[in-house]
């Protein structure tokens, strides 16, 4: 068991029944899931209101939790500190950091939470990275799945990280992605990731054109666009 509370937040990722179960197997207590609300900064905020405890565990609906990780020796968030992110493994490209990771959270940190492309970006005090990696970000699902995520990605380091990593880091990180060749559907991350690059070239006039990048809708249509409905298929 562990004195955190945890939720498992996950929208339409095929694999999200399993991976759910296997956290709720790895923390060793009920992991609350909140399914399918539109809007990744309602999604965020609403998280806050299903835990009973302050400090809780937060997972995306496509974490992959390592089951070796021990909850019950994590230590509580410091007094100024809002989140920590332990990193996660990228199934296609080998890169090990913050992305998709397992998170401690603050709820009052949620309910204060700001605005940014990267929603947690917006979070009041002080964001901590774990060293070690808590499992991997399962987000090569499906064609869509693989694309998106390289999309959203590389569309937001292009713009400029919102956490303050090195223009360098994000370089490097960006060129991984559009290289990425390993896993299922690599190939729709690397051209996610090439397009998302491209989108933020193209917006970077009009700030407020970023905000598609959390709209599942218009995301779903410019995959379509460009590569045809492909299914979406565990």
């Amino acid at each position: 068991m562990t004195e955190f509370d945890a939720v498992f937040l996950s929208y339409d990722e095929p694999m999200a029944d399993r991976l759910h179960s296997r956290l709720q197997r790895t923390l060793g207590g009920t992991v609350k899931r909140l399914h399918g609300v539109h809007g990744m900064w309602r999604a965020y905020r609403l998280c806050a209101e299903v835990v009973d405890r302050e400090q809780f565990f937060l997972a995306d609906g496509d974490f992959a939790i390592d089951t070796g990780f021990a909850p019950a020796a994590v230590e509580p968030l410091g007094e100024s500190v809002s989140m920590r992110v332990w990193r996660a493994v990228n199934p296609v490209n080998g890169l090990t950091y913050g992305y998709g990771g397992l998170k401690l959270i603050r709820r009052s940190a949620l309910r204060e939470m700001g605005e940014a492309v990267d929603v947690l970006a917006a979070l009041p005090g002080r964001v901590e990275f774990a060293e070690q990696s808590a499992g991997v970000t399962r987000f090569n699902q499906s064609p869509f799945h693989a694309w998106k995520a390289g999309f959203r990605e590389c569309g937001m380091l292009a713009r400029g990280s919102e956490y303050g990593m090195a223009d360098e880091d994000a370089r490097h990180r960006v060129a991984a992605w559009i290289n990425s060749r390993d896993g299922e559907f690599a190939t729709y991350a690397a051209a996610g990731a090439r397009e998302g690059v491209a989108f933020a070239r193209a917006a970077a006039r009009d700030p407020k054109v970023f905000d598609h990048l959390n709209d599942p809708s218009w995301l779903r249509s410019r995959f379509a666009a460009a590569h045809g409905d492909q299914a979406v298929a565990g």
